[in-house]
């Protein structure tokens, strides 16, 4: 099941936006215009459903409503999210609606003015209720996160709690004990990623690791083996073999990969770690070009033996010089004075006569998002 339409109001950047979604999905567009604040939509839909989660919490982790909430949002203040979920991509087969407002009086909490839930089109569950009516605590709480209350539309919980996301920091995984606090929940950035991989069944761990070995002789020169292992203390580390003038090679452990390496290596883990939908941020970063341009077809060919959607925020020419990827695939963000404006980029008919032309998404699409006062940055002092 895919995420097939997203619909949101007062989203953080977006006043307003409707978006139609493939599996394969490239958000474009400039520096701040909220290619991340996208992504988040599903991110917090997760943490909503995910056990120990929920609206309280998911609203607190990122600040309180007043910070989620869109600057252009004026009169009508109230944080609207609507999804539409697909098995083949065009027949709508859920749709989860929910809106978001504060109450008045008391604690100020975050609470529902409405959630909704549709199957096949017939209307499962509407809120408020007759119980919500009488004590408005209920509205705190959404009926995605009650076990006891979601039997009917599972299904969506299951779905919005296994999205995934990664944004691997090398930094962070190379030494994990210098960064101090507490640890982001779900753990985005890598920290514990090498717990992650050793936590993992052991056939289905140096199965990934095989295969991700593989990947990585193709693309990190004289790479030779690549496998995991643990110290004399029982900490976890992933190990890798270079050819040298030795003649057993050298052997290197993550604290030695290069920052290319460790996001290869995050990258490809992700995109075996089952079929949920997954959020990917830049992944070009720190890449060789050549590498970067290839990212797209693995992407394409992974999916074919398993459905699974996958967004990717990206500036990058290279990957959207891919053949395969269509107009279809691709949302322009647009910032404004009112907000973000969403596009499809085969929506728009200028776009659409450039790719009908030949040219890649890259040439037709990019130098849309380029800053219009970029030229001045040369004037820096």
């Amino acid at each position: 099941m895919i995420i097939s339409r997203l619909e949101l109001k007062n989203w953080r950047n977006f006043r307003h936006a409707e978006i139609d979604f493939t599996e394969r999905v490239f958000l474009v567009g400039p520096n701040a215009s909220g290619k991340s604040n996208l992504l988040d939509v599903f991110r917090f839909l997760r943490d909503v459903a995910k056990p120990g989660g929920g609206l309280q919490r998911a609203v607190l982790q990122r600040g309180g409503l007043s910070k989620i909430r869109c600057l252009a949002a004026r009169k009508e203040p109230d944080i609207e999210i609507d999804l539409t979920l697909s098995d083949d991509g065009t027949k709508s087969d859920w749709r989860y609606a929910i809106g978001i407002t504060q109450q008045v009086r008391g604690h100020r909490q975050p609470k529902l003015r409405y959630e909704r839930i549709w199957r096949s089109g017939e209307l499962v569950r509407q809120r408020p209720n007759a119980d919500d009516e009488k004590d408005e605590e209920r509205l705190t709480q959404t009926h995605l996160e009650q076990i006891n209350s979601n039997f009917e539309f599972r299904d969506i919980a299951r779905l919005f709690e296994s999205i995934r996301y990664l944004h691997l920091v090398p930094q962070l995984l190379r030494s994990p004990e210098t960064f101090q606090g507490p640890t982001i929940p779900d753990d985005p950035y890598g920290r514990n990623f090498l717990e992650m991989v050793a936590k993992t069944p052991e056939k289905l761990r140096k199965s990934r690791l095989k295969r991700i070995g593989d990947a990585l002789r193709e693309a990190v020169p004289q790479l030779k083996d690549f496998t995991d292992t643990k110290d004399e203390a029982g900490v976890p580390h992933l190990v890798a073999t270079y050819t040298h003038w030795r003649p057993h090679g050298a052997r290197q452990r993550e604290d030695q990969f290069s920052d290319g390496t460790l996001r290869l290596i995050g990258l490809f883990w992700s995109l075996l770690e089952g079929d949920a939908p997954l959020l990917l941020e830049e992944p070009e970063l720190s890449l060789h070009s050549a590498i970067v341009a290839r990212l797209p077809a693995l992407i394409a060919r992974l999916q074919r033996k398993r459905r699974r959607q996958v967004f990717v925020t990206t500036h990058s020419v290279e990957m959207l010089s891919e053949k395969s990827i269509g107009g279809e695939e691709v949302v322009i963000l647009t910032p404004s004075v009112e907000g973000t404006n969403v596009q499809v980029a085969s929506s728009v008919e200028d776009i659409r006569q450039l790719l009908d032309a030949g040219l890649s998404v890259g040439d037709a699409v990019l130098p849309r998002t380029r800053p219009a006062e970029l030229d001045q940055l040369s004037l820096f002092e």
